[in-house]
């Protein structure tokens, strides 16, 4: 039975041509975001900004729907309603509100009044800044830590120019990411963080995959030039490599457009991701070996049929 090819056997797309042009564009691109982030901001979820945290059930399934157009109306920003643990079950969330303690009762006694006796109100909770606080500090270290065990990890397995160079595709990825949320103002959350942590497993795993073709390479064509050499081990992965990133992106397409509010952020995320990391596997990740002088001296004394 014979398989089709999603890329041509034989494919010789020449990447590393425009590498220059790519990593200018990358750098313009990590600029901006990086400046729309200190003069924009993010637009912080309850996460991070403090809030009202209150627990709800029904007696029949909840419509989250309907409680959502309900809540909205009442002029308290920003509110989210999430199915929590059981279809009865809803997790209301509603933005600090200015003021001291009184103004968070009356938002509750609204919320209440809107709801009426038709369900039963479990948890009332107030998220003070001193928590949100500790939610960002969190967030940050838990990204910095990734980032800094997937540097020790390529550096382990390889040498230290691949692993400089995934970490430096990893952050392109994740200033990126940042910079579109700062620009279309979506919500920042907890869920957001997951995803920008899902994207670094993302990317690190694609740039693995075409660091390891470049490895085999370097052992069996000691003598070809290292741009020819990288530009073929881009083109032998290239299939694997648009194949995962298709199949991806139609899952979270899907989970985009029927996973309801509570999941837009989350996907939106991972699908910008998916794009980025895909292309800094290609322009940024392995451009840079040649930018860093990738010696083959390590690899010289691999004997394994080499040409």
């Amino acid at each position: 039975m014979r398989l089709v090819s999603f890329v041509p056997v034989g494919t010789k797309i020449n990447f590393l041509s425009c590498r220059k042009l790519g990593l200018f564009l990358s750098v313009i691109l990590c600029i901006g975001s990086s400046i729309l982030f200190f003069s924009r901001g993010l637009n912080y979820g309850i996460d991070f900004e403090g809030g009202i945290l209150i627990e709800v059930r029904t007696s029949q399934n909840a419509d989250i729907s309907d409680m959502r157009a309900r809540l909205s109306g009442l002029g308290l920003g920003q509110v989210e309603l999430q199915e929590f643990g059981r279809p009865t079950d809803v997790l209301i969330r509603v933005e600090r509100q200015s003021g001291d303690a009184d103004a968070q009762n009356r938002a509750v006694e609204k919320v209440r009044a809107t709801l009426g006796n038709t369900v039963d109100y479990r948890r009332v909770e107030f998220v003070g800044p001193k928590v949100s606080s500790e939610l960002v500090e969190a967030g940050v270290t838990a990204v910095l830590l990734a980032l800094a065990a997937m540097l020790l990890y390529i550096w382990f397995r390889f040498e230290w120019q691949f692993g400089v160079g995934a970490v430096v595709a990893l952050i392109h990825d994740v200033v990126l990411t940042i910079g579109i949320f700062s620009l279309l103002g979506l919500e920042f959350n907890l869920s957001t963080v997951a995803a920008i942590l899902t994207i670094a497993g993302y990317s690190i795993n694609d740039t693995v995959v075409v660091y390891d073709r470049v490895r085999e390479n370097l052992r069996k064509f000691k003598v070809m030039d290292l741009i020819e050499l990288l530009n073929l081990s881009l083109n032998d992965t290239l299939s694997r490599t648009l194949l995962t990133s298709i199949t991806t992106l139609l899952a979270l397409g899907i989970l985009y457009t029927f996973g309801g509010e509570v999941l837009k952020g989350f996907s939106f995320a991972m699908i910008w991701g998916v794009l980025v990391g895909t292309y800094s596997s290609l322009m940024v990740a392995t451009p840079l070996l040649v930018q860093m002088n990738l010696r083959r001296v390590a690899f010289e004394n691999n004997d394994d049929g080499s040409v």
